[in-house]
């Protein structure tokens, strides 16, 4: 049993307010839809995010200390791709082709101050991509989340991750469509996170 710290593990799954005058977020129908068929013996705390680079990091600690998960997935929107997208690495860096909700577009800066440049999902991703392809689901492993909001909860929830063995976190990308899709590919990485002690060794194409 992963991460496994009293009887009740708990798992802190994050979604997105919409942005960039938007009316709504995929991310927040994804974790709604993972949220109404959760059946496993694990508590699920849901919560979504402002698309605010401080608000949500603040946000984030807050739930963390709040919740005291095992496990903490984040979810967002990746508009411009075709297909649910789990990824493997954050940077530490906030940088802002458009402003976030609270009007802030940060160049080059830091998510944490001090804190590496990159860090590695803790969650058996490989693993995960590998099963869901060999099922038929259209998923993709990406190397980056990028560098705008999404980036830094995944850098922030990385960095609470790696304080800790017991503690996992990672992050989805999802398409503007397609919410059972995405909200499958969700669920299995969740359920990897809290049941594989290790990922799988194996090449499976990450993309840039």
């Amino acid at each position: 049993m992963v991460g496994s710290r009293g009887p009740v593990r708990t798992v802190l799954l994050t979604a997105f307010e919409p942005f960039d005058g938007a009316a709504t977020n995929p991310s927040m129908a994804v974790v709604e839809r993972v949220a109404s068929a959760w059946d496993r013996p694990e508590r699920l705390r849901c919560a979504v995010l402002p698309v605010a680079y401080t608000r949500a990091q603040q946000e984030l600690e807050s739930l963390l200390t709040q919740a005291v998960p095992d496990v903490v997935v984040g979810v967002g929107l990746a508009g411009g791709r075709a297909r649910p997208g789990v990824e493997r690495l954050a940077v530490n860096l906030r940088d802002a082709r458009i402003a976030d909700n609270d009007g802030a577009q940060p160049v080059d800066e830091p998510v944490i101050d001090g804190g590496p440049l990159a860090l590695l999902t803790s969650l058996p991703v490989r693993a995960t991509v590998a099963r869901l392809r060999a099922a038929g689901q259209d998923v993709e492993l990406s190397m980056t989340a990028g560098t705008f909001v999404c980036n830094a909860v995944f850098y922030t929830a990385a960095t609470w991750a790696g304080a800790d063995p017991g503690r996992r976190a990672g992050f989805v990308h999802v398409p503007a469509h397609g919410v059972d899709d995405s909200a499958h590919v969700v669920r299995a990485v969740i359920e990897d996170a809290l049941d594989l002690e290790r990922d799988l060794a194996v090449p499976t194409g990450a993309t840039a």
